[in-house]
């Protein structure tokens, strides 16, 4: 589905690997963190940057995702008939 709509919009979806540790990995130095329970919602890494588990993940997801389109990978040019343009107001 995720896909379906993607394609819809001239978006790609870029899949990383199930496994990688997006939650353990600090998004600031890219240091990781050998145990971390799910029940630990914030955690400090050596470098002494503080995450929030989600927001750290989302970080690393997007620069795994970033890093696989920038080496070529299923790169293409946004297609200009799909963007959506914003509406103006009546005048």
């Amino acid at each position: 589905m995720l896909t379906y709509k993607a394609s819809w919009y001239g978006r790609e979806v870029i899949t990383i690997d199930r496994w990688f540790p997006s939650t353990k990995t600090c998004s600031a130095c890219g240091q990781r963190v050998e145990e971390l329970p799910l029940k630990v919602r914030t955690w400090t890494c050596s470098c002494g940057a503080v995450h929030d588990r989600d927001v750290n993940a989302a970080k690393n997801i997007l620069a795994a995702g970033l890093a696989v389109a920038a080496c070529g990978d299923g790169v293409r040019p946004i297609r200009r008939e799909l963007v959506r343009q914003p509406s103006r107001p009546p005048a």
